[in-house]
């Protein structure tokens, strides 16, 4: 990239990372210190890469001689996070879409309502209106056919899982110097970093929150969110294998998996973006990307959203109210689905790729000049 419209917070991350090379202080907090001093330069795809890399303990702000109201005004988590957050529009597949996580709270909110308000639409001019507020015993396909969920669904999934395919590829491309892969034995003490949140310890004692003082709350919340979300996926999955391979149709029982499983998950995707959004409102301002506040926020909220219309829908479905909330949480879905490659959700896809290739430079103790 031409150095003279380099972005300023790319320039910003240059200084600071040349200033925190020389002092070293902040090394056995996280990966990214041991990332930063394998490198004496940093060109725009190190400093993307570092930025990944971070998890916003904000541990290193804490701990920094030179931080803010030193005259080297030295602030990693604030500085990497809008780098962090710049870098899923650079490299957004299709790039003319990248737009959307500048304004990513209104393009959630607008895609929304714009899906809930065509499923309620559809239920009407396609079928009787009675069938919206029906009895139905809980059968969701007397409202919507499985075959058209499935193909509208499908269709948008796969759209979503390729949108995010090109992307990461693109961002590995970049960090890893056009080279590919990074060895099985990465990519598993990636797997196992990811799955422990292991750098969101904080040094030890966890995340930075309403003051300096280090906590486990953020850690926590993250679990329950990713595990909440991971045992939704296994809920629709295990239901997959139910309907094509079984034959079992839905609705299920309160006592089976796919219930089960998503009833799990669901309660995990209630506490944990609540948890979540409220130390967020608690956060020092300066170890945030204020800027880009509302891209976590419609993330958070569109979590919340899917679980509890599906609480819902799930609890009222024997009654005439299952049409309504049936529409509404297939909206929200909808939604989410269409906004995956386009807001927070990328953040823990981009992580995890910055985990794998830290690995294996660590493994084969690379040093880039």
């Amino acid at each position: 990239m031409n150095l003279a419209v380099r972005p300023e917070s790319l320039v910003e991350a240059d200084r600071l990372m040349t200033i925190c090379n020389a002092c070293r202080y902040c090394e056995g907090l996280c990966a990214v210190f041991p990332a930063m001093e394998m490198r004496r330069t940093f060109a725009d795809a190190d400093l993307n890469y570092l930025a990944n890399l971070c998890h916003q303990c904000g541990a290193c702000y804490t701990d920094c001689q030179y931080a803010p109201p030193h005259e080297f005004k030295v602030n990693v988590p604030g500085v990497l996070a809008k780098v962090r957050n710049e870098s899923y529009a650079q490299y957004a597949w299709p790039h003319f879409l990248s737009g959307a996580f500048e304004r990513n709270g209104l393009v959630i909110t607008l895609l929304t309502s714009v899906g809930v308000a065509a499923f309620i639409f559809g239920f009407v001019a396609v079928k009787d209106p009675a069938v919206l507020f029906g009895r139905h015993a809980g059968d969701f396909y007397k409202v919507m056919p499985h075959n058209a969920m499935v193909a509208l669904f499908g269709t948008v999934f796969l759209y979503s899982i390729l949108a995010c395919v090109l992307s990461l590829r693109t961002f590995w491309r970049d960090i890893n110097g056009g080279k590919s892969g990074g060895g099985f034995a990465a990519f598993w003490q990636a797997v196992g970093d990811s799955a422990h949140l292991r750098y969101l310890h904080g040094g030890g004692g966890g995340c930075t929150s309403e003051d300096d003082k280090p906590s486990p709350s953020r850690r926590i919340y993250h679990h329950f969110t990713f595990y909440g979300f991971m045992l939704c996926f296994a809920s629709t999955s295990v239901a997959t294998v139910y309907h094509y391979v079984f034959g079992w149709k839905a609705p299920y029982a309160y006592y089976d998996l796919p219930v089960v499983l998503g009833s799990l998950g669901g309660i995990g995707l209630l506490i944990g973006p609540a948890g979540l959004y409220l130390l967020s409102r608690q956060r020092d301002p300066v170890l945030t990307d204020t800027a880009h506040r509302d891209m976590n926020t419609a993330f958070l909220a569109m979590l919340f959203l899917t679980s509890l219309t599906g609480f819902a829908l799930m609890l009222l479905r024997d009654t005439g109210a299952m049409g309504m909330l049936l529409a509404i949480h297939l909206g929200v879905v909808l939604g989410l689905f269409l906004s995956m490659p386009y807001g927070k959700f990328v953040h823990g896809l981009y992580r995890f790729l910055a985990l794998v290739k830290y690995a294996a430079d660590v493994r084969t103790g690379k040093f880039v000049d």
